[in-house]
């Protein structure tokens, strides 16, 4: 439904720094930098923009699609590595579908992160 999204951070380059660690696993890379903030996403293409804000944001939950399951473990590893909380382990959420895994992270400015597979483990 969308075709980017844009988040307030109180600390854009921390901010850029994790989420660029926290989604490598996706292959998620800057697409686009400006004087107002930068663009992440795939293929040069930007998906999720993160501009600096001198108000502390709103926290929001952004979940972003993996096609493995591995992916979202990696997820999981690198976004800890990069400073960010746990806020759920990789593994399933039967409640949602039985084939929903997923794990989250609380990233910089409290923003819940999420990377879900919805396909069964191949």
């Amino acid at each position: 439904m969308f075709d980017h999204i844009g988040i307030r951070a109180s600390d854009s380059e921390a901010s850029e720094t994790f989420f660029l660690r926290a989604l490598a696993p996706l292959e998620i890379a800057v697409a686009m930098k400006g004087p107002h903030g930068v663009g992440l996403g795939k293929n040069g293409k930007p998906s999720l923009w993160i501009y600096g804000s001198k108000d502390h944001p709103v926290p929001l939950h952004l979940a972003f699609a993996a096609e493995r399951r591995s992916q979202v473990d990696a997820f999981y590893r690198a976004a800890i590595e990069a400073g960010g909380e746990d806020n759920g382990p990789p593994g399933l959420r039967m409640h949602y579908h039985p084939h929903y895994y997923a794990a989250f992270v609380i990233a910089p400015d409290g923003h819940n992160i999420e990377v879900v597979c919805h396909l069964p483990e191949n």
